[in-house]
């Protein structure tokens, strides 16, 4: 079976056909446990999420917040496995029939082996992988495997990256482009969003790739608002959060997810 990077061009080409921005979700994988993070993951594409990422715990994971950070180490002190993670990608996608890509830190990928990984990512219906922290010009022997398994290969852009930067790397990346930026406390939102505003410009100037949006989104009015200029928008740790707050009834916590999905959906389908 090779990999799904057309489903995931379908996915995103038909809602920007449907003038919309696609809703992304992010769950780590192993979270609560194996088992309930495949139940979450099938809950967020069931409530309306065209999309989702699925985290690889990582014991150092530097450019999470705090929020994933609890999550990743639940479910490392569960013993979450890759073979755990290629589970809930091949069991999400065959349950719904939605692309899921794997987000990643490089070590693990390199440990485990790029092109055993991406073998194996394909076989279970992945769509491709973002790589938060491999620079571009390390990424050829990753892209190479990717390319030949059909996978995408997301690149992370930040606002600190400048336009020559930004050109190279969304001319190495396929399926779209991860934009980077945070929320802000109460009080920096307008310029945050600005901010954001400002890298989805600078990014689309040298790219056809679709330009998605993580920017700590965790309600429809937020939704809609990173929608008016992005092709999607991202949403983790809101999700986490919910299933941190609903710890002891897993019931209830799917519940709510699906519950945010559903709201969160109608939120990008307004636009701001």
């Amino acid at each position: 079976m090779s990999g799904n990077i057309s489903l995931l061009n379908q996915v995103l080409a038909a809602a920007r056909a449907e003038h919309r921005a696609a809703l992304i979700a992010y769950l780590p994988a192993g979270f609560p446990t194996v088992d309930g993070g495949i139940e979450a993951v099938k809950a967020v594409l069931d409530g309306g999420a065209d999309i989702v990422e699925i985290g690889l715990p990582h014991s150092d994971p530097v450019l999470d917040g705090p929020v994933i950070q609890t999550a990743d180490d639940i479910a490392l002190k569960n013993g979450v496995r890759i073979a755990d993670v290629l589970r809930t990608v091949r069991e999400a996608h065959a349950a719904t029939g939605k692309p899921v890509l794997v987000m990643t830190y490089w070590n693990p990928v390199d440990r485990y082996g790029a092109e055993r990984f991406a073998a194996e990512l394909a076989a279970a219906g992945g769509a491709g992988c973002i790589l938060p922290d491999l620079p571009v010009e390390e990424s050829e022997g990753w892209r190479k495997a990717a390319d030949q398994q059909g996978l995408a290969t997301v690149f992370v852009v930040a606002p600190s990256s400048r336009d020559e930067r930004l050109a190279r790397i969304t001319a190495a990346g396929s399926g779209f482009v991860y934009a980077a930026s945070l929320m802000g406390v109460t009080g920096t939102r307008v310029s945050v969003g600005d901010q954001a505003a400002d890298l989805v410009r600078r990014t689309r100037a040298g790219t056809e790739l679709p330009v998605c949006v993580g920017l700590g989104v965790s309600n429809a009015a937020q939704a809609a608002e990173v929608a008016s200029f992005a092709d999607g928008v991202i949403v983790g740790s809101a999700f986490v959060k919910l299933l941190l707050d609903h710890g002891g009834d897993p019931a209830a916590g799917l519940a709510a997810v699906r519950a945010l999905a559903a709201e969160l959906a109608e939120g990008v389908r307004k636009r701001g």
